[in-house]
């Protein structure tokens, strides 16, 4: 591996869910009551974990610390957000990395911005919008940019600015990015070089789960400056094996995150 290669891409690159949150139990309970709204009564940025949710956190430090991701990060970047704040530092605390290993915030990482549809579920959407839920059937979740909100290509475009920094200051490093599912998804859509049919395909088969982990490693033979194989997407197993917690994959504050 020639010093350039290195220097271009981590030697190892986790990208994480943060745990089940507040939000998404409230999202849930929404839903099933046939709310137009979910009620919270904080700022989306400030929702915390779910008790549930700082046990998947903590289960994911403990299967690292046991030497079951591959290593441990000696980076771990964080969305703003609380419930990632909370899971990357209960992640390291349970073991996932040293104990004075920082946990470096980045704002590119941050969740999608959703506008004027933030906090609506699905049936909020067409009840109170219906042009944006016609808007968005048309252009589809990729492309469609709710006011005051972003599209997958913004986030995408944001994260490209992110792997720009990563490269830059992290080459050869071992790195754990911790954010949401739209970051996973379009992380994947960026290293993979993926369509938007492919992305959405992978999307369609079902949510990205709290706390697991897509993991990524350093192909010095992929390329003329080498480049990151795919080696698990989605990987459930450090909560699995948990005796206290559980496997969950709500999507994020809308209901139509996915659809």
């Amino acid at each position: 591996m020639s010093g350039s290669e290195a220097a271009r891409w981590p030697e190892r690159l986790w990208l994480v869910r943060h745990g089940q949150s507040a939000g998404n139990v409230a999202r849930d309970a929404a839903h099933a009551a046939g709310l137009e709204r979910i009620p919270l009564d904080t700022r989306d940025v400030d929702v915390p974990l779910s008790v549930l949710g700082e046990r998947q956190a903590d289960a994911l430090g403990r299967w690292f610390a046991e030497g079951r991701g591959n290593g441990r990060p000696d980076v771990i970047l964080s969305s703003p957000y609380a419930r990632s704040r909370e899971t990357a530092r209960r992640f390291r605390d349970a073991g996932g990395a040293e104990p004075d290993e920082p946990v470096c915030i980045d704002e590119r990482l941050r969740e999608k911005e959703f506008g004027i549809l933030d906090g609506l579920t699905t049936a909020g959407v067409a009840a109170q919008l219906p042009q944006q839920a016609e808007f968005r059937r048309l252009l589809g979740k990729f492309y469609h940019r709710p006011p005051g909100g972003e599209s997958w290509c913004d986030v995408i475009l944001r994260l490209r600015s992110l792997l720009d920094t990563v490269s830059l200051h992290y080459g050869g490093r071992r790195v754990m990015i911790v954010g949401h599912q739209v970051v996973v998804l379009c992380m994947r859509t960026i290293i993979e070089n993926l369509s938007e049919e492919e992305i959405l395909a992978i999307d369609e088969q079902g949510d990205v789960a709290n706390c697991s982990v897509t993991e990524y490693r350093f192909d010095a033979s992929k390329g003329k400056d080498g480049g990151l194989d795919l080696l698990r997407y989605n990987e459930v197993a450090p909560i699995e094996e948990d005796a206290v917690a559980e496997v969950t994959s709500a999507p994020d504050t809308l209901v139509a995150a996915r659809g």
